[in-house]
């Protein structure tokens, strides 16, 4: 959703219109007010698929996710039918794909005629110098397949990246800076003594709240997606949950000495611009994440482990080297890249 904000802004900033925004949704995630109030454009929303949590509700279970996604196949047509409908009511120019996979089935059912460009770091994957995380073979199949049928009917696949690599053979992947917003890019960062942290699932707040019982003196900020939980949750006085916004988000991490993250693309690159390291903790179960960490521990962004440790991070800080200057040199260039690879389709 931040990366639509993001090329939202670009678009209109450059004389273009946004004519509708089409969201999945699913009953276990709330689409945050802050979407509806930044993408400047009217929304509508279809159900799509979801993943189904552990019992921890930590990280993901893929054989019930699949499972519980082929049963919902009826509503799945009637959100392609949805996305039909608004596509015929606002005769866009072009359809952007932020790696929706219910895209990809509305263009093998419905076939609109209208050119498709797909955007998101997962097609990255289809780069040939992209290297994987060992073992998980069968998780690695279904990501790449899932990515490939995503984009199978695009013109173009603008990769996000961490860092710049060369275009693939493939000439409909496109390798492009991360989307930041224009509030990330006019922070001006601070170093605090707290650590920020997001996590994707509410199931790790008892394994944070443990490493922190034993480490009062260090203070947290952290937040999460839990739509039944009050503004802040306050742990102990120097821990402290809060319900995931935007802007105060931005404000935390322009201020925080470091950053802790399940390994979700967009927040790693705001704390690489704005210079933080990062530690991630890839969700229990999402072969995808660890893609990501592995992808942006080789970009120089931080480390990733399998739990939230916090004295790994602390012990990294001190020895954080980062080339800051390339990396915001390659983010700034976003506009440039992508008004060129959205206004030149063929």
């Amino acid at each position: 959703m931040t990366q639509a904000i993001s090329l939202s802004q670009l678009l209109r900033k450059s004389g273009h219109q946004v004519g509708a925004v089409l969201v999945g949704k699913n009953p276990n995630r709330q689409i945050p007010a802050f979407f509806y109030e930044k993408i400047e454009a009217p929304v509508r929303t279809f159900e799509s698929p979801d993943f189904v949590m552990d019992k921890k509700n930590q990280g993901i279970h893929m054989l019930r996710s699949i499972l519980a996604n082929l049963r919902k196949l009826k509503t799945f047509s009637a959100s392609i039918r949805r996305i039909d409908e608004s596509v015929k009511e606002v005769e866009p120019e072009v359809i952007i794909n932020f790696y929706d996979l219910l895209t990809g089935l509305y263009y093998l059912r419905k076939k609109p005629g209208i050119p498709l460009i797909t955007i998101g770091h997962q097609y990255l994957l289809l780069h040939p110098d992209f290297i994987f995380p060992k073992g998980r073979w069968i998780d690695k199949k279904l990501l790449v397949f899932n990515t490939w049928f995503s984009g199978k009917y695009a013109v173009k696949q603008l990769a996000l990246s961490f860092s710049k690599l060369p275009d693939a053979e493939n000439k409909k992947i496109k390798v492009v800076p991360p989307l930041l917003r224009d509030e990330v890019k006019n922070m001006q960062p601070q170093k605090r003594d707290f650590l920020l942290g997001y996590m994707l699932n509410i199931g790790y707040a008892e394994e944070i709240a443990a490493w922190h019982a034993e480490h009062r003196e260090v203070k947290l900020e952290f937040f999460w997606d839990n739509n039944k939980a009050e503004e802040i949750t306050q742990v102990n006085e120097n821990f402290h949950i809060h319900r995931i916004n935007d802007r105060k988000f931005l404000e935390y991490m322009a201020g925080c000495k470091a950053f802790s993250s399940t390994a979700g693309f967009e927040s790693i690159c705001e704390a690489m611009y704005l210079n933080k390291p990062v530690m991630m903790v890839p969700t229990a179960g999402h072969y995808e994440q660890q893609c990501n960490a592995l992808d942006a521990s080789r970009a120089g962004a931080g480390i990733a482990t399998n739990q939230f440790n916090l004295s790994t991070l602390l012990d990294y800080i001190e020895n954080y080297k980062f080339d800051h200057q390339s990396y915001k040199k390659w983010a700034d260039s976003s506009e440039t890249i992508f008004l060129e690879e959205l206004t030149n389709i063929m």
